[in-house]
């Protein structure tokens, strides 16, 4: 009894030192981010750059392929359901509500945390493996000014690019499958382009640039408050991976009951 206990105990205290150390890391990163601000030119734009690159164009490719492919799902599975009453063309209209309202971001976001939030996770715990962060601090230099935040602006620039490519891809899908179903495309692009309003497609990329800083944040995060072995590297990307998938469901449910409450 004693043991289990004191087990308790431990995983309580373990629990709030590490909500401690998130609290902390997040003062830190929006300290850095205010000190930018003032002092534009201490942000390192060439990382900046690299990382952007990393993520949006590098990332191309399979988030058009997994856009690609989602449309295709939903316009086979929507299509079975509406074809019975003949308004199969409708599936294009559940297309863009879908794709630019909510599964373009939330596909892409987890498609980026598994990508670059890992890499960024990695990237950090290998430089505290190799004690190169306790060298930025000797030489005067903030870790988290120094590395966070290009890789958070990397990734808030890169999401609206990679959701935009992943909704287009999708769009295609659909009209590709309605045309099999002898739905012109002419009139599949008619009902998209009648049901996706500017404020539609504006909130998916509102929405997807929020997706891009949680990303960014917990795998800094998750690379910064790793153990510093050969073995926290891994520990680090597999904990940005989870905390990002699961940070992007919970912001995206509370966006959806802010969005009911608001009649949004």
């Amino acid at each position: 009894m004693r043991r289990f206990f004191e087990s308790v105990g431990r995983r309580t205290v373990d629990g709030w030192r590490a909500q401690r150390d998130n609290l902390e890391f997040l003062g830190e990163t929006f300290a850095a981010f205010g000190s930018i601000l003032v002092h534009p030119r201490r942000f390192r734009f060439g990382d900046a750059a690299l990382a952007f690159q990393r993520a949006a164009f590098d990332g191309l490719p399979v988030t058009t392929g997994i856009g690609f492919l989602l449309g295709v799902i939903l316009a086979f599975e929507s299509a079975a359901a509406l074809q019975m009453f003949g308004v199969e063309v409708y599936v294009a209209d559940l297309l863009a509500i879908g794709l630019f309202r909510e599964l373009g971001p939330l596909v892409t976001a987890i498609v980026l945390a598994g990508r670059s939030g890992s890499a960024f996770a990695a990237e950090i715990a290998s430089m505290k493996a190799d004690e190169e962060l306790d060298a930025l601090t000797t030489m005067g230099l903030p870790p988290v000014r120094f590395l966070v935040p290009p890789r958070i602006a990397a990734g808030v620039f890169a999401m609206p690019i990679l959701t935009i490519a992943a909704e287009l891809a999708g769009l295609v899908g659909g009209a590709v499958v309605l045309q099999m179903m002898d739905v012109p495309t002419a009139v599949f692009w008619e009902h998209v382009t009648d049901t996706a309003d500017a404020f539609m497609i504006s909130f998916g990329l509102v929405k997807s640039a929020i997706f891009g800083f949680i990303v960014g944040i917990v795998g800094c995060a998750a690379g910064m408050r790793t153990a510093p072995t050969a073995d926290g590297v891994g520990t680090a990307a597999t904990r940005a991976v989870v905390g990002g998938i699961v940070s992007i469901a919970v912001a995206d449910g509370l966006i959806a009951v802010l969005c009911h409450l608001w009649g949004v």
